[in-house]
């Protein structure tokens, strides 16, 4: 398992979670442990979207930084926002300045107000059925899947943008739709017990 590294706190991580100081807080108290809630789940969304061709430490930094910009991404006020506020985002350079991916933000907010049962309920439906064992290394996980790219076209149905089977894949892994940590991860176990208890 050359996927896994053992930090100087004795536990074994997946080797990118390993990386950096940030990475390893992500990785052991967020990364793949089951979430819900509209407006979380809408940021982790919106965060994948920005993520688009870019590195995710990138992102992870400005978070903080979005969270104020995107009004902690309660969907509401964010479905709200209009041109003054494209004009105030293009100019924070605290976040990802990209014309596109906050029209969508915006976009993905008004949709998200349209879904009957939420954006929850949407996102988890397309949930698949636990791995009978974990992966046992980064090679065999995959970039999209079924669900995913199932998943993604729901989205663009609904009105969302930004959001092709790649990134939802990454946001299934990010909010716990989906296990990806490895055989031997410490996180793996407490992502169980979130499961069990979810």
């Amino acid at each position: 398992m050359t996927d896994l590294v053992t930090g100087p706190d004795g536990l074994p991580r997946c080797a990118w979670g390993a990386s950096t100081p940030d990475y390893a807080i992500y990785h052991d108290t967020e990364w793949g442990r089951p979430l819900r809630g509209d407006d979380a789940l809408y940021e982790r969304l919106t965060l994948e979207a920005f993520q688009s061709g870019l590195s995710w430490l990138t992102i992870l930094r400005k978070r903080q930084a979005f969270r104020l910009a995107f009004a902690d991404f309660r969907i509401e006020r964010v479905a709200a926002f209009g041109d003054a506020d494209v004009t105030r985002l293009l100019a924070d350079a605290g976040i990802v300045r990209n014309r596109a991916k906050i029209e969508a933000a915006i976009a993905n907010a008004r949709a998200a107000l349209t879904l009957p049962d939420g954006l929850s309920a949407l996102l988890w439906s397309y949930a698949p059925p636990p791995r009978p064992a974990r992966l046992g290394s980064f090679a065999e996980v995959p970039a999209s899947t079924p669900e995913s790219v199932a998943l993604a076209k729901a989205l663009k149905k609904q009105g969302f943008r930004f959001v092709g089977p790649t990134t939802a894949y990454a946001l299934m892994q990010a909010t716990g739709m989906v296990d990806d940590h490895l055989a031997g991860c410490h996180a793996g176990t407490a992502v169980a017990r979130d499961q069990m208890g979810s």
